[in-house]
C-alpha cells in the first residue's frame, strides 16, 4: 500500500484543497494521502466526507506534531 505526502503548509490557502483533491484522485484504491498543514484539517475531513465517496473516513487519523504541523491521513477504499 502506498503513502503518498503532500506539504501545502507553504501554499496558499485558496490553493489547498484544490491541489489536495488531485493528489487524493490519483491515488488507487487501498492508498492514503498524508497531508501536512499548519492546523487541523477538520474542514477538509468533513468535505471529503460529504464529497469524495472514495474516502475511508473511518480509517482517517490525524496527528498534532507541532503547535503548527499537524498530519493527517486519507485513506481511499
Amino acid at each position: 500500500m502506498a503513502d503518498t505526502t503532500l506539504d501545502v503548509r507553504d501554499l496558499p490557502p485558496a490553493e489547498r484543497h484544490p491541489k489536495i483533491h488531485a493528489a487524493f484522485d490519483d491515488l488507487d484504491a487501498g492508498e492514503s494521502l498524508t497531508i501536512l498543514n499548519d492546523h487541523d484539517p477538520k474542514p477538509l475531513f468533513y468535505e471529503m466526507q460529504a464529497e469524495v465517496d472514495a474516502f475511508d473516513a473511518d480509517n482517517y487519523t490525524v496527528e498534532r506534531r507541532a503547535p503548527d504541523e499537524f498530519a493527517a491521513t486519507f485513506p481511499k477504499r
